[in-house]
């Protein structure tokens, strides 16, 4: 569903670019229509190697805010994935929680190979630059200490730190909505605040039956 959601949006983009450059659709427009069904694509390393191609358009097509939120997101998705993995690793953790645990994990992968493919294809840097951090971030503490729980207590602690992990996920998407130009990156923002509002009342309700 979302990498119809990418195609839909990239060939309105492409088009767009197209016409305000007055370019008739040759390479430029091949590539550039290529990245941007790439960036929805979930075999591995397709996006970023694609998105290079298209450098130019794709510079184009992006802002400030965009940049800020695919590098900011990229870490913030590989922390959830990390400790989703954690979760997966353990025994006795209540088979909604494992579930959970197993659909984030498998939403939120792909979509850091898609994030880091833009900033790749934008020549942008994939890091953030210094002093800037992503909200709901764990520290290392709390990372050590979901690792070491086991059972009911593992599956409340991840439980209460993806709820704090998620609100901030949702905080950053909401700005890249209201602030961002890509139309991709403005898609998977409200993609995310979806997902992870709902994912929030889930974790809320499992919290409380546990």
């Amino acid at each position: 569903m979302m990498t119809k959601k990418f195609l839909t949006l990239s060939a309105t983009a492409v088009a767009a670019a197209l016409a305000l450059a007055g370019c008739s659709t040759g390479p430029s427009g091949s590539s550039a229509t290529s990245s941007s069904a790439s960036s929805g694509s979930s075999m591995p390393g397709m996006g970023s190697g694609m998105m290079s191609g298209s450098a130019p358009a794709a510079a184009a097509e992006h802002n400030a805010a965009d940049t800020m939120f695919a590098q900011g997101m990229i870490p913030h998705h590989e922390q959830a994935v990390e400790m989703s993995e954690m979760m997966l690793g353990k025994k006795d953790i209540p088979a909604a929680v494992t579930d959970l645990a197993t659909r984030i994990k498998a939403a939120q992968a792909p979509e850091i190979e898609t994030m880091t493919g833009w900033l790749k294809g934008w020549n942008e840097s994939a890091t953030m630059g210094a002093g800037h951090t992503m909200d709901g971030m764990m520290g290392e503490d709390d990372l050590k200490q979901l690792e070491a729980a086991q059972g009911t207590e593992a599956a409340k602690l991840f439980l209460k730190q993806m709820i704090a992990h998620h609100e901030g996920a949702v905080m950053v998407a909401k700005t890249e909505t209201s602030q961002g130009k890509n139309g991709d990156a403005m898609q998977l923002s409200k993609d995310i605040v979806t997902a992870q509002e709902a994912e929030i009342k889930e974790m809320q309700d499992l919290l409380a039956a546990l």
